[in-house]
C-alpha cells in the first residue's frame, strides 16, 4: 500500500472511531484499535505516521475522553506512587529503628569494656534463689 493510500486509510479509520461507528476493530480509542481499523499494522502508525497518531490523540483528547491504556497508565502511576510513599514512610521507620539499636549497642560496648577492664570488678555474691514450696498433693 503506497503512504497515500495509508494515509488515507488511517484518517478514515481515525474518523470512524471517533463517531463510534468501527468496522474492523473493538472501536477503543487507542493507537492499536486505529491501526486495525485501518487495516495496518501498528508499527506503521508509531514509525511512519507519527504525525497521524498524535493528531488521533490530540482529537481523543480534545473530545474529553482519554484513552484506555492511558487510564490504566494513570491508575497504575497513582498506585506506585501511593506504594513509594508507603515504603518511605516505612524506611523512615526502619532507620529510626536502627538508629536506636545502634546507641544500645554502644552503650553494651562501653558496659562489656568496663567489666572486661576492670572498672566494674566488685564481686558479687552469688546467692541462690529461694525454691518455691511444693504444692500439696
Amino acid at each position: 500500500m503506497s503512504q497515500d493510500k495509508e494515509r488515507d486509510s488511517i484518517r478514515a479509520a481515525m474518523d470512524r472511531l471517533l463517531v463510534g461507528t468501527p468496522l474492523r476493530s473493538d472501536g477503543a480509542l487507542t493507537v492499536v484499535s486505529l491501526a486495525v481499523e485501518a487495516d495496518v499494522k501498528r508499527h506503521v502508525l508509531t514509525h511512519r505516521h507519527t504525525d497521524l497518531k498524535d493528531e488521533f490523540y490530540a482529537k481523543v483528547r480534545a473530545r474529553g475522553n482519554v484513552p484506555e491504556s492511558e487510564r490504566k497508565l494513570r491508575e497504575e502511576l497513582r498506585k506506585t506512587k501511593e506504594r513509594l510513599a508507603e515504603a518511605t514512610e516505612e524506611i523512615k521507620r526502619l532507620q529510626g529503628e536502627v538508629d536506636m539499636f545502634a546507641r544500645v549497642v554502644n552503650v553494651l560496648e562501653v558496659e562489656n569494656d568496663q567489666l572486661r577492664n576492670g572498672q566494674g570488678r566488685r564481686r558479687a555474691a552469688v546467692v541462690p534463689l529461694p525454691t518455691a514450696p511444693e504444692p500439696s498433693r
